[in-house]
C-alpha cells in the first residue's frame, strides 16, 4: 500500500481494518451514494445547505468561487436563488465535477479538476467565495496561504462563507492530527499528498487563519452540532 495508493491498517483501538484513501479517489469511490450521505448522514445538513446557498450574493451575474464543490449541493440550493450566478468550481475529484456538470447543464459553470491549494484564483474577480463541508482536512499551516490567495482572489466588498465541520475544542482538535500523524507513521506514509482523514480546527483557531490570511473581519454565521458557518471579509 504506502504511498501509491489506498493504505490499510488495523486500528490499534478496535482492531478493525483502517483505510487511508487519496482525497480525490476517496470521493470518486462513493460518488454513487455521495449526495444521499451527505443529506441524510450529516446533522442538519438539509438546513445547512440551503442557509449556505441563502448567505451568497443574490445579483444576476455575480461572480462566486466553490472551493471543494463536490456535486454541487450548496449550488442547486444557490441556483433557485440565483439562476444566473456564474460559478468557478474546484475539485480533485473529476467524477464529481462530471456529476456537477450533467446536473446543471444550462448554468454557467467553469469546473477544475485540480487542488485548491495549486491552482490560481487570480485577483479582484469573485464577488464571494464559498466552501461546504471541504476544509475541514487540512493544517492550519497549510490553510493560511491559501485563505491569503482566497482574500486576494476577492473583490473589495467580497467576502468568504464556510460552512464546515469544526472541532469542539483544542484536545479534540489535538486528537485527530495526532491520530492521522500515528496513521501515516505506521503506514509509512511520507510524502505531502491529501489523503482523506478528518482533522477539522476548532471554530477560533479556524477564525484565527483566516485572519492570518488577511480577512478583515471574520463572523460566527450559526452552527449545528460541529457544523459551523463563518463569515469573512475581505475589508471591515
Amino acid at each position: 500500500a504506502g504511498i501509491y495508493g489506498a493504505a490499510f491498517i488495523a486500528d490499534h483501538r478496535t482492531g478493525a481494518i483502517m483505510k487511508l484513501e487519496k482525497m480525490g479517489e476517496f470521493f470518486d469511490n462513493r460518488l454513487d451514494g455521495y449526495e444521499d450521505h451527505q443529506l441524510n448522514c450529516i446533522d442538519s445538513a438539509k438546513v445547512f445547505y440551503p442557509y449556505t446557498a441563502s448567505q451568497l450574493p443574490a445579483a444576476a451575474g455575480c461572480r462566486v468561487l466553490d472551493l471543494g464543490c463536490g456535486t454541487g449541493l450548496e449550488l442547486g440550493e444557490y441556483f433557485k436563488i440565483n439562476p444566473r450566478a456564474v460559478i468557478t468550481g474546484i475539485d480533485l475529484a473529476g467524477g464529481m465535477l462530471n456529476a456537477l456538470r450533467a446536473k446543471f447543464p444550462d448554468k454557467q459553470l467553469t469546473l477544475i479538476n485540480g487542488s485548491y491549494f495549486e491552482v490560481p484564483f487570480g485577483k479582484n474577480i469573485y464577488d464571494a467565495a464559498v466552501s461546504v463541508e471541504s476544509l475541514h482536512h487540512f493544517t492550519m499551516e497549510q490553510k493560511i496561504p491559501l485563505y491569503q490567495k482566497l482574500r486576494d482572489s476577492l473583490k473589495e466588498d467580497g467576502y468568504f462563507i464556510l460552512t464546515d465541520y469544526m472541532a469542539e475544542n483544542d484536545a479534540e482538535e489535538k486528537a485527530h492530527f495526532m491520530e492521522l500523524a500515528r496513521l501515516k507513521k505506521e503506514l509509512g506514509i511520507c510524502n505531502e499528498e491529501f489523503y482523506h482523514f478528518d482533522t477539522p480546527l476548532t471554530s477560533a483557531h479556524e477564525t484565527q487563519a483566516l485572519l492570518c490570511g488577511g480577512f478583515a473581519k471574520v463572523e460566527h454565521l450559526n452552527q449545528w452540532k460541529n457544523t459551523n458557518v463563518l463569515k469573512a471579509y475581505k475589508r471591515a
